[in-house]
């Protein structure tokens, strides 16, 4: 059980958390001056140390080199004693398990750390093996230019010893990489190390402060990212400096299922879309996955009418899109096509992320981006049944996407309608001639087609129009809420991140669905404000921080968003695991 570490924050596999010591630090961060080593039982036995608060002691191990085989990691697997303070277990990947310490130190990455591949599959096999509640300490590897990635991956703790290595070698580190001392004119960094020494003034001592110096304010900024929700948009620029971080980072995209459980479902910082790289963020993959898979179209008994999206979020407030409604006038099903996340139906417009980013605008996609757009825009078309397609969009990159899409799909009658720029007098008037003798549906239509869009994207397919049948919608668009054929309210539409959130009466509607598994079930107590981990007896797996879930127990029924995804609330014994928002005893 892990007394002496907790996880307070989550950005995707990085945390912030605390070693809660004498002096308790905030991670990510480097232990060299709290660590107490118990020693190697290479050399002899050890007897069990007398540890300390005021120090993570590292348990009596046998550390093994990069490369020792299985079977020889299995003869010399770790055991450690049952200790009361704060201690730390070696393990390797290959012998990685829960042995009821606080943190790990994961032995063996001095000899693959610039290895991508090894490295990535090394740290994600751990971090999957230990519980997600304990503290990963990787040593000897990190350096201002990696620790954000090593974060990003999931380690927790580091040390400084490369930062001295490099200071013995003659490298000047800085956020980038290194610079050999004697290529350089001047010193680049402010530190109170450099800001009053000339490059001829710095000596090993003061190279070796300033590295370390560098190592703290990079740790300093990685926590502030990892608060802020931001640390993939700064890595995707501070990786390019060094190609294997890139490869590193790419590696990691590649581990779907490890960074898609630990990233958030909905948050409120918004994301910067720079970099090819963006289009494999699980924000990016996870929207259009749900889209082609839950989404389904309400509207497609009207005309789709592609438009493209705009700069202003979210786009229906944009002064471009208020022109393509007031000529399409309701009566057309209104369809945004955009980098990175492909498309976005007029429902979907304030789900998370498609009001929450910003990206590069050239006017020009690259060909990953044309790629990515039509390959979601034709999976989106083979679940509609639109009678026609109208695409009100620019000539550059759109229409050859769409043409593409349609093309291989088949069946659909295609019409483009701009002929200079989409909001020009001449297009408006052509895409208006374009809807004309269609019906036009009402506004409640809308509305109910966005609830019921919005609970398929959250819970999965066809529980939005059962959710919305014979139930009434109420208030004005985006503040939205649903109520029931006795008036009692159900759920309100939360417009920040364009989540569902369910009233106690809304989410005994839920628990009695058969689809509706996002449970979590909990001991006979009444929770007040928050659920805590060592209160969880089981939680769905597919639960993610974020979501919006069903607090059951012998004693109490409640509804509240998560805080941790669902297996880290049944495999942590610190933390909270739901945020309650209403709550009643049985």
């Amino acid at each position: 059980m892990t007394e002496f570490f907790e996880v307070l924050d989550r950005d995707g596999a990085a945390r912030l958390g605390e070693l809660r010591l004498d002096e308790p630090l905030q991670t990510p961060t480097t232990v060299d001056a709290v660590l107490e080593d118990a020693g190697s039982r290479w050399v002899n036995s050890r007897d069990e140390p007398e540890g300390s608060s005021a120090t993570l002691t590292i348990l009596p191990h046998r550390g093994m080199p990069t490369g020792t085989r299985g079977v020889v990691q299995e003869a010399f697997a770790p055991s450690i004693p049952d200790v009361t303070f704060p201690s730390a277990a070696v393990i390797t990947p290959h012998l990685a398990d829960d042995l009821g310490a606080d943190a790990y130190v994961l032995s063996g990455l001095t000899g693959i750390d610039r290895d991508p591949r090894r490295l990535v599959e090394a740290i994600t096999e751990t971090r999957r093996a230990i519980p997600p509640d304990t503290a990963l300490y990787a040593p000897g590897i990190a350096e201002p230019a990696s620790v954000a990635l090593l974060s990003y991956l999931g380690i927790d703790l580091f040390d400084t010893d490369r930062s001295v290595i490099a200071a013995t070698q003659g490298r000047y580190l800085v956020s980038e990489g290194s610079i050999p001392v004697e290529e350089l004119d001047e010193l680049p960094c402010p530190c109170e190390v450099c800001r009053p020494r000339s490059v001829a003034d710095l000596d090993v001592d003061a190279l070796t402060q300033h590295n370390i110096a560098q190592l703290d304010a990079m740790l300093r900024l990685v926590r502030e990212r990892i608060g802020d929700g931001r640390l993939r948009d700064y890595l995707e620029g501070q990786v390019r400096h060094q190609p294997w971080l890139t490869s590193a980072m790419r590696q990691l995209d590649q581990e779907w299922s490890y960074l898609e459980e630990r990233t958030p479902v909905a948050r409120q910082s918004a994301m910067t879309f720079t970099t090819d790289d963006a289009l494999h963020r699980v924000e990016v993959v996870r929207f259009a996955d749900r889209l082609t898979s839950r989404y389904r179209p309400q509207l497609d008994e009207h005309p789709l009418v592609l438009v493209p999206c705009s700069a202003t979020k979210p786009y229906s407030q944009s002064p471009s899109h208020r022109h393509f409604r007031e000529a399409i006038d309701f009566r057309g099903h209104i369809v945004s096509l955009t980098s990175p996340f492909g498309v976005v139906p007029d429902e979907l417009e304030l789900v998370y992320p498609a009001q929450h980013y910003d990206t590069a605008v050239t006017g020009h996609w690259s060909a990953s981006e044309q790629a990515f757009v039509t390959d979601v825009l034709e999976a989106y078309l083979r679940r509609a049944s639109y009678p026609r397609i109208i695409a009100h969009v620019p000539a550059e990159g759109y229409r050859s996407v769409i043409q593409e899409a349609v093309d291989r799909v088949g069946g659909f009658d295609l019409t483009f309608t701009v002929v200079d720029h989409p909001t020009d007098d001449d297009s408006l008037s052509h895409l208006s001639s374009a809807l004309e003798g269609e019906w036009a549906y009402r506004r409640n239509r809308r509305y109910r087609a966005i609830v019921a869009a919005i609970a398929d994207m959250q819970f999965g397919p066809g529980i939005g129009a059962d959710l919305v049948s014979g139930a009434e919608i109420v208030g004005r668009y985006p503040r939205l809420r649903l109520r029931d054929r006795t008036d009692e309210q159900l759920l309100t539409l939360v417009p920040q991140y364009g989540q569902l959130a369910f009233t106690l009466a809304g989410a005994r509607w839920l628990a009695a669905h058969d689809s509706v598994d996002h449970v979590v079930a909990i001991e006979g107590f009444v929770p007040h404000g928050s659920v805590l981990a060592p209160g969880v007896i089981d939680a769905d797996p597919a639960i993610r921080v974020g979501d919006e879930v069903l607090v059951e127990g012998p004693a109490a029924f409640g509804v509240g968003r998560a805080a941790m995804y669902g297996d880290e609330m049944v495999e942590s014994s610190r933390g909270i695991a739901v945020d309650v928002r209403h709550v009643q005893e049985r």
